[in-house]
């Protein structure tokens, strides 16, 4: 069994909800902790940056004034994501906020950073890191992060190549700390399954994607509504990372999904550009096909619930 922190045990259901670039925001993030599931956003998607103060102050007084509403079932706790590559000119300044608020999580992608870590430590926060393959996973602990987020094939935005079976086998190793699994999980038995390889968490985004509560477009949402794993390209594109994103999106930006030009990995960069590229070029996972309505956030997680619940019974667990 792995040793999980105070802050992630006693989930009403073992998922973490990932940070949707533009889309995750203090609305959804509520939605997601009151449900119990942990919620998170990218703090970059709080613009201008003064807006993170308004929005973690929003999260933390809400959220409090919950638990104390419902002690018997409080909310489930929330994390930031820092994208760390040195293409973030918004590091230091969203840290510092971070700080204030103690957020409980954060979440680090594309690349550690042990100051990163010693910071998050120095307020009694848990850093996870995502990684797509088990050299990152080993760097990633190395530098003092907590747990990992093993983003698998098929997850949405940017991803890996690996199968969830070889990457998790290969973390579990040599790793027994909090482990996450990212990649096609859209179901409750898609978050057993990979508790049963041998994470402690499903990862999931897409699916939080066709809520009510997400900042999307109602065609965005639509169109996870109406499409599946056909519908999902790999491209690095977009921001220079490889990644899976909605065919429509980019036929829709006058493109052709099957014949995309690779990019320049150096010019990699989350500035306007890039928020200008995401709201147009819809990221999104493998595993949408379970997606078939646009619902509330509790709706979902109250779903999800059920189908872990009753893949559970089938397997006698």
């Amino acid at each position: 069994m792995s040793k999980l922190p105070p802050v992630l045990q006693n989930l009403s259901l073992p998922v973490i909800g990932s940070p949707l670039f533009i889309i995750s925001n203090p609305k959804l993030v509520i939605e997601q902790c009151k449900a119990g599931v942990v919620g998170s956003m990218p703090a970059l998607n709080a613009r201008p940056a003064e807006l993170l103060d308004e929005w973690l102050a929003e999260i933390t007084e809400t959220l409090a004034a919950y638990n104390k509403a419902n002690p018997d079932k409080p909310a489930a706790p929330f994390a930031i994501n820092q994208i760390v590559h040195k293409s973030n000119d918004r590091l230091e300044h969203d840290m510092q906020v971070c700080a204030k608020y103690k957020v409980p999580i954060i979440i680090t992608s594309l690349g550690a950073r042990e100051d990163v870590n010693q910071a998050v430590h120095a307020w009694g926060g848990v850093v996870l890191h995502d990684i797509i393959n088990n050299k990152f996973a080993h760097k990633a602990i190395e530098k003092g992060a907590d747990g990992l987020i093993a983003v698998a094939a098929g997850a949405g935005g940017h991803a890996g190549t690996k199968s969830p079976f070889a990457l998790i086998q290969e973390i579990r190793q040599w790793f027994d700390g909090p482990l996450a699994l990212s990649g096609s999980i859209a179901s409750g038995g898609a978050v057993l399954a990979a508790q049963v390889m041998g994470a402690d968490f499903g990862y999931i985004g897409s699916a939080f994607i066709a809520t009510h509560e997400a900042r999307a477009s109602e065609a965005y949402k639509q169109a996870i509504v109406d499409g599946n794993s056909d519908d999902i390209v790999y491209s690095n594109l977009f921001t220079g990372v490889h990644g899976n994103y909605l065919a429509p999106s980019i036929r829709a930006a006058g493109m052709d999904p099957d014949n995309l030009p690779e990019s320049d990995p150096s010019k990699m960069n989350f500035g306007g550009d890039a928020k200008k590229a995401w709201k147009d070029i819809w990221g999104c996972g493998q595993g949408i096909g379970s997606i078939s309505a646009v619902t509330s956030t509790a709706e979902l997680v109250a779903k999800l619930r059920s189908e872990y619940e009753a893949a559970r019974a089938r397997l006698k667990l």
